[in-house]
């Protein structure tokens, strides 16, 4: 938020950002509207100057840089050619990857190329999981529709037969209007005012503690009251629902099972139950159609394999051989030496002290980083190390000298080791 546009010709980037905004941001401190010096004198330009040290990490994170900005470019104009992309092991989130850490500063192509190799297992491990955790959601999903499909198969055919027996029994007048002769117990004969007055005191007045109960028969159905308790505003409420079940045990009612105050309606509820099992026959049909069509999808996904098992296996395999190349490469004790004290040709040798071998520049990049993680070295030496390294050429005498590696203290004559 610094206004410095007024009088900026050049802006200098000492070091490198993390994300392409933040390089974008401090750039616009200077290349923005009100330059009054670029504008007159410089052509409307302001200079732009980036610093970098050549073979060190401020490659890596330009490179990260420019990724993320491809990344971002690819969506905002909608020509993105992948799903994924990758960033590499250096961001502001996960942090640094020691393990290229390592590769970059020794400059071990083998340790650079194991840093690849275990990020490439772990990408394709992920997409594995995400594979297993896909197919087994599949699985539970078909056989959900499996079991929804077979259950709704079985009520249809029940309500079919239901329908069947009630269009094969009902009695209907010349005006197409079926006949009501209901048998209600405690109730003579089948006239609509007694049935329905008897009806509402049924509903008014049972319990059945949750059970069916059958307080009646029509067309050779059985008619049912079930009593249901309901909490409202701390009390428990009682309703009674009523219900009419056929032969297939599928049991049908009318604007919910709740029965009309005026006695003609309410005496009629049952047949208006047994009027709705077409349309109930009809919705499930629908029901099985519609969540069917997924089946075939899902058993595709079910019966599939993850096809780069192989491709794993054969990384893994590269990975744990560059392993053992690597750790064979750093072993601190020749294959073959003498060891002190044996002895040879029938006498006792005389232990001599062993000359110091001098450290790979692998195994002196291994232990800076470790005496960094350790503390013994802060991180500010560490980096007046790495900076002395590009620039100092190490003299005859170090060349020859053994290496203890330990870390030089910081002042003019200290000039690290070669990396």
């Amino acid at each position: 938020g610094v206004n410095a546009q007024k009088r900026a010709v050049a802006l200098h980037h000492l070091d490198s950002p993390w994300r392409p905004s933040d390089l974008e941001q401090r750039e616009g401190r200077a290349i923005r509207k009100g330059n009054e010096i670029s504008k007159h004198f410089a052509d409307n330009k302001v200079d732009v100057i980036i610093y970098a040290v050549e073979k060190s990490l401020d490659s890596y994170k330009f490179n990260l840089l420019h990724n993320k900005q491809l990344f971002i470019t690819q969506l905002k104009t909608n020509s993105m050619g992948a799903r994924t992309i990758d960033e590499g092991s250096l961001d502001e989130k996960s942090g640094m990857n020691f393990s290229e850490y390592v590769a970059i500063l020794s400059g071990n192509t083998d340790l650079l190329e194991k840093a690849r190799l275990e990020k490439k297992v772990a990408v394709l491990e992920s997409e594995r999981k995400s594979f297993s955790q896909n197919k087994a959601i599949s699985v539970h999903k078909l056989e959900n529709i499996v079991n929804t499909v077979n259950g709704n198969n079985d009520l249809i055919a029940r309500a079919k037969s239901d329908r069947d027996n009630y269009m094969s029994r009902a009695v209907r007048d010349s005006d197409g209007t079926v006949r009501n002769p209901i048998r209600l117990d405690g109730v003579q004969g089948s006239n609509p005012q007694a049935v329905g007055l008897k009806l509402n005191e049924i509903a008014k007045n049972a319990y059945t503690a949750g059970e069916y109960t059958k307080i009646g028969t029509l067309y050779g159905f059985s008619l049912l009251v079930k009593t249901e308790t309901t909490a409202k505003d701390g009390l428990d409420l009682r309703i009674n629902r009523f219900f009419i079940e056929g032969e297939g045990n599928v049991k049908y009612s009318y604007n919910n099972g709740h029965i009309a105050g005026n006695p003609l309606l309410a005496s009629r509820s049952f047949i208006g139950a047994l009027e709705k099992i077409p349309s109930l026959i009809e919705k499930y049909e629908k029901e099985n159609e519609k969540i069917s069509k997924n089946l075939p999808v899902l058993q595709e996904v079910v019966s599939s394999v993850w096809r780069k098992e192989n491709e794993l296996k054969d990384l893994k395999t590269e990975l744990d051989a560059l392993d053992r190349k690597i750790q064979l490469s750093l072993k601190p004790v020749e294959q073959g030496e003498d060891k002190t004290g044996e002895k040879q040709d029938g006498r006792q040798q005389i232990p001599v002290p062993q000359e110091s071998r001098k450290l790979t520049e692998t195994e002196k990049a291994v232990q800076s980083l470790n005496d960094l993680a350790s503390g013994r070295l802060s991180v500010k030496d560490f980096s007046q190390m790495c900076r002395e390294t590009q620039t100092a050429q190490p003299s005859k005498e170090e060349n020859t000298s053994p290496v203890t590696g330990n870390v030089p203290k910081s002042g003019n004559q200290s000039k690290g080791f070669k990396i």
